[in-house]
């Protein structure tokens, strides 16, 4: 009993307080504590809700990358865990009672991809997509593309892209990318207009360089990956009616800058080989053994000018290998370039444990960083998607 007096006369303390002084104590948190502490109260909600804070809010969290995990346990809770770079551990944001009134108990649900405070899910049960809006709380069913109901199986993390608009709006636009009778196709969703549009791809026959200045007017999407060659397709991030060009990047003659065997040259079935893309790069990572793999090594790689050929960028430096290498089994991956630095995590199972490891590669300043995350508890837990994302505001 006297413990909750003294919490609620904290409580009541605490509200008394100059709102001044409570917005820059506010500051201090993370936006997944900042929505909730908005959601069960109406003085904290007053305060948030303030333009003034809010666009001191925004300005911190912009800058913020997240990694999010989905994982399902029985009963499924219907939460995802959230970490950020900024932060030291993991954050839980329940998405239960958003998702009520559309999915049903026990449905089979799979964490597609997010961006900024929108999230995406796809419902292996009724083959439908789902977005949320993690600081409005509003859901919606996506309807279906041109071509038709998709289960998860269908989506490739690299194959599609979310595109949350800009700081003050509440739509986005979701881009995917299929082969249709042997031809790339774009398809495009447009939450404004809650219409799909789709467009052929077109071969880049002028040889026009498929970089840009500001590196977030381009969008890469993966179509296929092969032994030798790949092929993606570029298109501008904003609509502006240009067509998507197909690139068919091959991998050269040369070697990497410590002389190894690097994958052009080392195909085989003896050292497995996981490949990780987004972004218009990819990510090699070699294992060896049986049954029990062992982390051998990593490399970064990126297109050429033109999207001809994938050149090698970098490797993770050998003392940090020995840093992040466990034994694994099965290991998944997803990678993103954004504001000139690489961020790839590797997740991984051996024996009923999930390991994650983070890794930044900064272009400019040609450093590796790994970021050390805390353990996120999903022994025994079935792991239904994970994704980064950035950009998340208030508004």
């Amino acid at each position: 009993m006297n413990n909750h007096q003294n919490s609620t006369t904290s409580a009541i303390g605490f509200c008394l307080l100059p709102s001044e002084l409570i917005q820059n104590i506010l500051l201090y948190l993370v936006l997944p504590d900042i929505i909730r502490l908005k959601l069960v109260s109406k003085s904290f909600s007053l305060i948030i809700c303030d333009q003034d804070f809010i666009r001191a809010c925004n300005i911190r969290s912009r800058s913020s990358t997240w990694l999010f995990v989905y994982k399902k346990r029985w009963p499924r809770d219907l939460t995802l865990h959230g970490f950020t770079d900024q932060s030291q551990r993991w954050f839980q944001i329940p998405i239960a009672n958003s998702l009520r009134p559309i999915i049903s108990l026990g449905e089979d649900l799979y964490f597609l991809t997010a961006s900024g405070k929108f999230f995406l899910f796809v419902s292996n049960t009724k083959k439908v997509v789902i977005s949320v809006n993690l600081v409005t709380q509003t859901v919606k069913k996506i309807p279906p593309s041109p071509l038709g109901p998709r289960g998860t199986s269908s989506w490739r993390r690299s194959g599609m892209k979310l595109v949350a608009g800009p700081p003050g709006s509440d739509h986005f636009q979701f881009l995917f990318v299929e082969l249709v009778e042997n031809r790339p196709i774009l398809f495009v969703y447009d939450s404004e207009s809650e219409k799909w549009e789709s467009m052929e791809a077109k071969e880049n026959v002028a040889n026009l360089p498929c970089h840009s200045e500001r590196e977030s007017e381009n969008i890469y999407l993966s179509v296929i990956n092969g032994r030798s060659e790949s092929v993606l397709i570029v298109v501008k991030s904003h609509d502006d009616g240009t067509t998507p060009l197909i690139l068919r990047p091959r991998f050269g003659s040369g070697g990497n800058d410590g002389g190894q065997l690097t994958v052009q040259f080392s195909w085989g079935n003896v050292i497995d080989r996981l490949h990780v893309y987004g972004d218009g790069h990819m990510m090699i990572v070699t294992s060896d053994g049986v049954g029990k793999m062992m982390l051998m090594g990593i490399e970064l790689w990126g297109l050429s000018l033109n999207g001809r050929r994938w050149q090698y960028i970098s490797k993770v430096p050998s003392k940090l290998m020995e840093q992040i290498k466990k034994p694994h089994g099965v290991m998944v991956g997803c990678l993103e370039k954004r504001d000139g630095i690489v961020r790839a995590a590797l997740m991984s199972n051996f024996e009923g444990l999930w390991h994650i490891i983070w890794l930044t590669y900064d272009i400019q300043t040609r450093h590796w960083i790994w970021v050390t995350l805390p353990d996120c508890k999903m022994k025994g837990s079935n792991m239904a998607g994970f994704a980064f994302s950035s950009g998340i505001t208030l508004s």
